[in-house]
């Protein structure tokens, strides 16, 4: 899979979201087998650039691989500065949001409230296109509504403006993240233009991505929710992908190291106050599977200091293994 000029050692990619994939998190899929792992979205409004949520997101010092910044927008000529103040920021690749459903973005005009007005996409792809000279990717849905998917349309007017890579959600904005992704969209759209088309939604097996990849056409994958809490899903689906085999889940006792370490990275990362808050949700996904009851997850919870909140991790797992 190719991106401008830059070749990923595998077709599999981790999904902006918002909240999540902050450093610490890209970090963590690169090193479980992600090829490239794309930024939290960040505003195009330069009046926000300077809060600590967008100086976090934009940090990328010491970060290995491919830097990946997301940007979102409805004004072409601030999305074009916010492309080249990330760049200058040290971004190696632009992505346009086209596809967030969440209310606070669409009621600005921005994310996937753009598939209403193609001609207003075209307009945003050509000034960011022309405002930086690193690879521009969009990433957007498959319309606005299921009675208007109009993905395929939009898909063909951008694909000769520049842009190098397409990430293409089964969904459209109305149905969020509601219901069952669907692929029949996808594969028109990768039938349709010469670029490359990355499928995205409900992307949870090596499986799963072996099979959309194979009805859609895709060239790559990008998974999302379904590495939060297993990151090592990207890794099981390159090697699924690669070779037709299956690894197996990390052993326990692995997991609880991979999740000590994250929940030390959101510590450094974000400091003793919003890293102890950050690092709640992150332990939740993984400790999910073994915590059906919630009753380590409510007492995880209420803890208060970076310490404890690591010791308990440690006896939580400790007491599965025993």
């Amino acid at each position: 899979m190719q991106i401008g000029r830059y070749k990923l050692e595998s077709p599999v990619i981790c999904a902006p979201m918002a909240g999540v994939t902050d450093r610490p998190f890209r970090q963590m899929a690169r090193k479980w087998g992600a090829a490239l792992a794309v930024s939290e979205m960040l505003s195009s409004n330069p009046d926000l650039w300077h809060t600590e949520k967008s100086r976090n997101r934009m940090d990328h010092s010491g970060e290995s691989g491919i830097r990946a910044v997301q940007i979102a927008g409805s004004e072409p000529e601030l999305m074009a500065k916010a492309a080249q103040h990330n760049v200058a920021q040290g971004a190696q690749i632009v992505d346009i949001n086209m596809g967030c459903p969440a209310k606070k973005v669409n009621k600005k005009l921005a994310g996937s409230a753009l598939m209403k007005d193609p001609d207003l996409i075209e307009s945003i792809v050509t000034a960011v296109v022309n405002a930086v000279d690193v690879p521009v990717t969009l990433k957007m849905r498959t319309g606005w509504a299921p009675d208007n998917r109009n993905g395929v349309d939009i898909a063909r007017r951008i694909a000769n403006r520049g842009i190098q890579a397409l990430t293409v959600h089964g969904r459209t904005r109305a149905c969020a993240y509601r219901g069952q992704a669907e692929y029949d969209t996808i594969r028109a759209i990768k039938q349709a233009v010469d670029i490359p088309v990355i499928a995205n939604g409900d992307i949870v097996s090596a499986q799963q991505a072996r099979q959309v990849m194979d009805y859609t056409g895709a060239d790559a994958i990008m998974i999302g929710r379904g590495a939060q809490g297993r990151p090592w899903l990207f890794e099981q689906t390159a090697h699924h992908l690669k070779t037709g085999k299956e690894l197996p889940d990390p052993p326990l006792h692995k997991q609880m190291q991979v999740l000590l370490n994250h929940v030390q990275a959101l510590h450094d990362f974000y400091g003793p106050v919003k890293g102890l808050r950050i690092a709640r949700k992150h332990v939740g996904w993984f400790v999910e599977p073994f915590d059906q009851p919630r009753k380590f997850r409510v007492t995880f919870n209420s803890i208060e200091t970076e310490h404890q909140q690591l010791a308990e991790i440690a006896a939580f797992y400790k007491s599965i293994l025993s």
